[in-house]
Order: structure tokens, then C-alpha cells, then sequence
């Protein structure tokens, strides 16, 4: 019996082609172990199945010649099993080779190095303060699409925060600052007028789009970025890994790609300095707890974590600020839908209302609503990328009130939106 074809990588990026001239799929490696990008034609896209481990050369072969209508099909099936072997995509000798070399040069690495300048934000100082003073001072126009403005701001507030207490934390989006510079402008500016006295430690949560599910990835590395170096509180990361244990892993290499922190580190080191202290916490997907239909910390491992976190903030109150990362709804197809989405448009205007109800239980303080809002439907058609960070926060600082500052919808590609927003946290009296 014939040997069976390598898996396709489980953690690959694959997503329908947004250039009609160029139909088909796109994958890339989100971890960066590979650098290339495949465009994998209609025709051999259908054949992709065949890598699962189960199917041979002969499997592939035949079911290309079904799809095709044709017999001599061999060079083809080559060519794609050869394309995706050398481009790392395959469970095999050759990904554990891209792979093992990549980790290693991180962990030789003395800091977690920018992974996004000069893509997500740019990469010299000159043009980086001028793009985020653009930002804040709103004089950077808006990205376009079809020659129309694709994001407005929305102003709304929740009347139920205490006007006066101190700010104890934001959340801001981590989507590409290009597209979401209101809402990052919202949420720093508040941060920044409530800044006095010494820095404090920024907590900073971010949704870990690469990391293990219900287990929170920590490193000890500092994050480096045009500004300079931040440097990462390393005692309060020995205190988590001693105290949550399992609920811990030491991820380096999902830090050294992640986005939804960096971007954070970015706008920090813009308003208090290069050297602004961190505490970078990359909250993994809760799952355990929502295939069951309960709460997160049904899980011991979240339960652990966010206790832990919970007392350190409890007892260092007056040092930390917490930072969230995090996005809300993905909707289009670039998110695997059937419709094509546009910002405020039709379906849209539902999801703004849907994405509103969960920021109302968040802003409430109320953890349990906010989880009970987003299992409604099992999360499947909004798809937030946020709501463990959020829960995280909710949970070890129950007395977070929050204050909505910016809500937007933003079209990423011609179909397909990502909605976000600012809040402003402060401590319920």
C-alpha cells in the first residue's frame, strides 16, 4: 500500500483570492516558519482534501482526473504536492525543518523583536510620529475602498460610568492602526489625559490568534519597536507562572508573531516613552467551558490563571493599568462567509446592534452576560476576536466600570468587515 500524503498544516491561513483575475486560494504561514504565499488555483483548491493524512498519490492523482475530465494529470499533482512540501505547508520533514530553525533564532534572540513594522505601522521614527499624530490629531484621512469612506466613529457612552474615578484600564482594537485610528485615538487619548505621576505598569491582555486554547502565553522577552525597547516585567511573569501553573505556557514564538500586543506597545511607547514597562498576557480561546455550554472558568486552568491575576491586581492596584487588544466581529469572506459584507450596510446594521448589546454587559462589569451574549448563538456568524482578553479582564477586576467611547465597522477588503471600538475603564466606587 502506498505511503499516504503529508497533512496539510492545521494553524495555515487559507482564504478566497480577493483579485478576480487571480481566482483560487491564498495560504500563508501565520507563524512565519515559512515565508511564502501560495495562490492555489480553483481546480487543484479541490484537491486539497487529499492531504489529511489518509489519502495517497493515487488518491490525489484520481480525484484530479475526476475534477478535471482529464487523464494525464500526474505533472500536475506533482507540481502541487512539490509547491506545498518546499513552501513548508505539509506536516512533514520539512515544515519540523522551517520550524526548528525559526525557534531557535527567536530563543537566541535577547528581545521580541518587531514583527509588523514597515506592514502594520511604519517602520522609521519620522514617519511613524507623524502617522500617529495624525491619528490623534484626526488630520490622517480614513483608507478608501471604491472611492468611499468605509469607517465612521460613533460617540455613544455608557451613562452608567462614574465620571471622576480614576482610569484603570482601555480597550482599544488591534487591527491595523491604518484602519482603526479613530478608535485607538479614542482609547489613548482618554489614557493619556488620565496619565500622572510615575508610569505604571500596563497589563497588557491581547487576543492570541496563534496560542494553545484556554492557557495564557507569557514571555520574559521586552518588545522592541522603532521607539525602542519595553522592557517586560519579569517578576510579575515568574509570580503568574508560579501561581497559575498549567494555565501557563511560555509561548515565545506566538509572541514573536503576534499583532493585537504590539500594536498596543506601539501607542504606549508614542505617549510615555520607549521605555514604558509591560506586561504582555496573550489570552488563548475559551473552549473547554463553551463546548460544555458554561463559563469559561469551568475550565480549573482559567480558573487558576484569572485568580491569580485577579489577586496580583487586587493587591498592586495603584501600579497596573490594563490594556486590551482586542477586536469584535468578523464578518465576509475572508472570514469564511457565504455574503460579501460591507460596513453599515444591510446585515451589517444587525451586527452593529449585536456587537452594542455585548459592550453594554461590558461595560457593566457583568462578565456572565457578556459570555452569556456571546455563546448565543455559539459565536459562529459574529466571530469576535477579543472576547477572551475582555472576559479575562472582566473577571480579575470586577470593579472595572466602563465608559464606550468609539464603535466601528471597518472594511478590511471589498467583502469582508471588522468591527471594533475604544473603552475607557474605571473603578467603580
Amino acid at each position: 500500500m502506498a505511503a499516504p500524503l503529508p497533512r496539510l498544516r492545521a494553524d495555515l491561513d487559507i482564504m478566497p483570492s480577493p483579485l478576480p483575475e487571480q481566482p483560487g486560494l491564498i495560504i500563508r504561514d501565520p507563524f512565519r516558519f515559512s515565508e511564502v504565499t501560495l495562490l492555489i488555483p480553483p481546480l487543484l483548491a479541490r484537491c486539497l482534501g487529499c492531504f489529511d493524512g489518509e489519502h495517497d498519490a493515487g488518491d490525489l492523482s484520481a480525484t484530479l482526473a475526476r475534477l478535471s475530465g482529464k487523464v494525464a494529470v500526474g505533472d500536475a499533482a506533482r507540481r502541487l504536492v512539490s509547491s506545498l512540501h518546499d513552501a513548508g505547508f505539509l506536516d512533514d520533514d520539512r515544515f519540523a525543518e522551517l520550524r526548528g530553525a525559526r525557534e531557535q533564532e527567536f530563543a537566541a534572540r535577547a528581545e521580541r523583536a518587531s514583527a509588523h513594522a514597515g506592514s502594520g505601522y511604519p517602520s522609521e521614527i519620522p514617519a511613524l510620529n507623524e502617522t500617529l499624530r495624525g491619528y490623534f490629531d484626526g488630520k490622517t484621512p480614513r483608507a478608501k475602498a471604491n472611492g468611499k469612506t468605509i469607517g465612521k466613529t460613533t460617540g455613544k457612552t455608557n451613562a452608567k460610568a462614574k465620571a471622576g474615578n480614576g482610569l484603570i484600564g482601555i480597550a482599544a482594537p488591534h487591527v491595523s492602526p491604518e484602519g482603526g485610528r479613530a478608535s485607538y485615538a479614542a482609547a489613548y487619548g482618554a489614557l493619556h489625559k488620565s496619565a500622572n505621576g510615575a508610569g505604571p505598569i500596563f497589563v497588557v491582555l491581547g487576543t492570541s490568534h496563534y496560542g494553545e486554547p484556554d492557557r495564557f502565553g507569557l514571555t520574559r522577552k521586552p518588545f522592541a519597536t522603532p521607539f525602542g525597547t519595553a522592557p517586560t516585567e519579569t517578576a510579575l511573569v515568574d509570580e503568574l507562572c508560579a501561581a497559575a501553573g498549567a494555565a501557563v505556557t511560555m509561548e515565545d514564538y506566538c509572541h514573536a508573531v503576534e499583532h493585537s500586543i504590539e500594536f498596543q506597545v506601539v501607542f504606549l511607547q508614542y505617549l510615555f516613552g520607549p521605555r514604558v514597562r509591560i506586561l504582555p498576557i496573550l489570552c488563548g480561546a475559551f473552549s473547554a467551558g463553551a463546548e460544555a455550554g458554561q463559563l469559561p472558568e469551568t475550565n480549573d486552568r482559567v480558573a487558576r490563571f484569572v485568580g491569580t491575576l485577579g489577586e496580583i491586581a487586587a493587591r498592586r492596584q495603584r501600579e497596573l493599568c490594563f490594556v486590551l487588544g482586542v477586536d469584535f466581529a468578523h464578518v465576509g469572506r475572508r472570514y469564511g462567509d457565504a455574503r460579501a459584507a460591507r460596513a453599515y450596510d444591510g446585515p451589517l446594521a444587525a451586527v452593529a446592534e449585536r456587537d452594542d448589546a455585548r459592550v453594554e454587559h461590558i461595560a457593566a462589569g457583568d462578565a456572565e452576560g457578556f459570555w452569556n451574549r456571546v455563546m448565543e448563538r455559539g459565536d459562529d456568524d459574529l466571530k469576535w476576536c477579543g472576547s477572551s482578553p475582555i472576559y479575562t479582564f472582566l473577571r480579575a477586576v470586577p470593579q472595572a466600570r466602563g465608559r464606550r467611547l468609539a464603535y466601528e465597522q471597518w472594511n478590511i477588503d471589498d467583502a469582508s468587515v471588522v468591527s471594533f471600538g475604544a473603552v475607557a475603564f474605571s473603578e467603580e466606587k
